[in-house]
């Protein structure tokens, strides 16, 4: 598959490490930004340039809109944070840039959503950018505040992280969400608290309790839609491009034998088959479990008992 390139697009990307490198020189000018810092910002830069053009690769019909402008602009600002933030550690920090540009960032994250609705390019990649330099953005502030109130804080910018990892070995946490106003409200709170946190304009028992209880929120916000896709999770594979894909169960004919009741009977139950198959070719490629179609397969008669149902054979899965 061939992707075409597009000077405008190139341009776009371009101008976001030419952005990066200006707000990285205006830190070092005015507030003597050291070489950590700088080696922060640009490698921010560089990851969100190669990210994105490895993901139009990926997408060749996909384009970036006005609404990703401005998602790069904020990406631009988060860059100036993580590299106060990394400058600063095991030293002083200037708290009001710090705060100035995060809270310019989070402003922002309200505008382009709206940029993209009212202009009709709303994307899947859009809303990928926005949402992994919100992830980033509150990392970096966890990282931040983790420093005057224990480390336990950083468990709110990490948790993202580690749901994302949980689903490489766990296919159905892969699967598409439901839009939820409550999971948009949560991921807003957590910004907030952190960089009013960073500000340190609350007294500081009033700003732990504050952290305890967004950390609460964001636990009870991924809990519950982890639940949602446990509850819902069919047999699910995963496609080349690493996606969770649910294999719906295929009717074939029956087999011949008995079956399995509270005592025998005739009717035969439909059971999922799991073969063992290899992902990709040649040595050193392992194993994995892929749910192949639902059969009717019979069984050998069970002791009668007192429980009348459906006897089921093969792996248990979540329905």
């Amino acid at each position: 598959m061939i992707t075409q390139w597009s000077p405008r697009q190139a341009g776009q990307r371009a101008a976001g490490l030419v952005a990066q490198l200006a707000v990285l020189t205006w830190l070092w000018q005015a507030l003597g930004l050291g070489p950590v810092g700088w080696l922060t910002g640009t490698g921010f830069a560089a990851g969100v340039w190669a990210l994105l053009t490895a993901a139009l690769h990926r997408r060749p019909s996909a384009r970036l809109g006005p609404a990703d402008w401005v998602t790069q602009g904020r990406a631009v600002l988060v860059g100036g944070v993580a590299a106060l933030v990394a400058g600063g550690l095991g030293g002083a920090t200037p708290v009001t840039p710090l705060v100035a540009l995060a809270s310019v960032a989070l402003v922002l994250d309200a505008v382009d959503g709206q940029v993209a609705r009212r202009t009709g390019t709303a994307s899947e990649l859009g809303a990928r950018f926005d949402m992994e330099v919100d992830a980033f953005l509150i990392l970096i502030l966890s990282v931040y505040v983790a420093g005057p109130y224990g480390a336990w804080v950083l468990a709110i910018g990490l948790m993202r992280y580690a749901f994302v990892a949980a689903a490489w070995a766990v296919p159905w946490l892969r699967a598409g969400l439901p839009p939820s106003m409550a999971r948009k409200t949560v991921a807003a709170v957590q910004g907030v608290t952190l960089a009013v946190a960073s500000s340190g304009l609350l007294p500081a028992l009033v700003t732990a309790w504050t952290l305890a209880l967004a950390l609460v929120l964001l636990g009870w916000s991924f809990g519950r839609d982890t639940l949602w896709l446990w509850g819902r999770a069919p047999a699910v594979s995963v496609s080349a491009d690493g996606s969770a894909v649910s294999a719906p169960a295929v009717s074939a004919p029956a087999v011949s034998g008995s079956a399995v009741s509270g005592s025998a009977g005739t009717a035969s139950a439909p059971v999922r088959v799991w073969t063992r198959t290899r992902s990709g070719t040649g040595p050193g490629t392992r194993p994995s479990a892929t749910p192949g179609p639902a059969v009717r397969a019979s069984a050998p008669p069970a002791i009668p008992s007192q429980r009348s149902g459906p006897v089921r054979t093969g792996p248990a899965r979540r329905s």
